[in-house]
């Protein structure tokens, strides 16, 4: 038989092309088995709030996820096929997105009327922090953080928008940046509006004020990292019981594969003896 070059080629090609979709639906089968195992042994729903880059780029960027209506339409789809004396466990990796859709995970969940329990294994950032105070329950890793919840409005925060119209007279302002700082006002009232809402029920009201305004004033820079210690300062009760299983999950939501990896370690748990030379 001879030798087919362009038979070949046409076989890598279609093993090049099929090979991705197989690995998919692997990696979404894994990612069920270990929902139903995870909500069998704790008799809840789970839900992941999980925001990666996406393998799928645009002209070769990867495309970067954030919390969007699609997000909050699956999320209030899963909280009504929840009975209401079933618990619900979210896990929450996100660097925030849309006010819209946040709120609306967030008043969901906190209407539910078992318990809500929120697990974070790295972050979550501006809406996800939001979403998290929605919940009974907030577990982290020790090194985990959430971020403030100050308002953006366009490519400004709204607090650096009113702070900088404070400083000029405003006679030399124009028509724009007025309006911006109009909606920038109003922006931090919501956000603070809402929260205080999201709060009223767990904490007396002087605190319930003192937290909303801390979080949605733009005290820090919009990706400043709230640790657990800060946010147990803030009288958050934060439990860094974090179950080791959801750090497999996270195994199961991989980054893109790049060109060189920019961390490497050897994937083994050590113990305190593994690098004593013999005697």
């Amino acid at each position: 038989m001879a030798f087919d070059f362009g038979q070949l080629l046409l076989i890598v090609f279609l093993v090049m092309s099929i090979w991705p979709m197989v690995k998919k639906q692997a990696l979404e089968r894994s990612r069920y088995d270990f929902l139903r195992a995870f909500e069998k042994s704790r008799g809840s729903r789970l839900i992941t709030l999980i925001h990666r880059q996406e393998a799928i780029s645009f002209l070769g960027l990867p495309i970067n996820r954030y919390i969007d209506i699609e997000d909050s339409e699956q999320v209030l789809r899963a909280i009504r096929l929840t009975p209401d004396d079933m618990p619900i466990d979210i896990v929450l990796h996100t660097p925030g997105g849309l006010v819209l859709a946040t709120e609306q995970i967030a008043h969901a969940l906190l209407r539910h009327p078992a318990k809500v329990t929120v697990f974070i294994p790295h972050y979550a950032m501006s809406g996800g922090a939001m979403i998290a105070l929605a919940a009974d329950e907030i577990v982290m890793d020790c090194n985990a953080v959430l971020g403030p919840i100050d308002p953006q409005v366009g490519q400004y925060p709204a607090s650096s928008i009113l702070s900088a119209v404070k400083q000029k007279n405003i006679n030399r302002l124009d028509d724009a940046t007025l309006i911006l700082s109009d909606i920038a006002g109003k922006a931090i009232r919501q956000v603070e509006e809402f929260l205080i809402r999201l709060l009223a029920d767990k904490f007396p009201p002087e605190q319930v004020n003192a937290l909303a305004r801390t979080l949605s004033e733009g005290r820090w820079t919009h990706d400043y990292p709230i640790t657990c210690d800060q946010l147990k300062d803030m009288g958050l009760a934060i439990n860094t019981d974090f179950p080791a299983a959801l750090y497999d999950l996270m195994e199961l939501y991989p980054q893109p594969v790049q060109r060189r990896p920019s961390v490497q370690y050897i994937p083994l748990p050590y113990d305190k003896d593994a690098f004593k030379r013999p005697r």
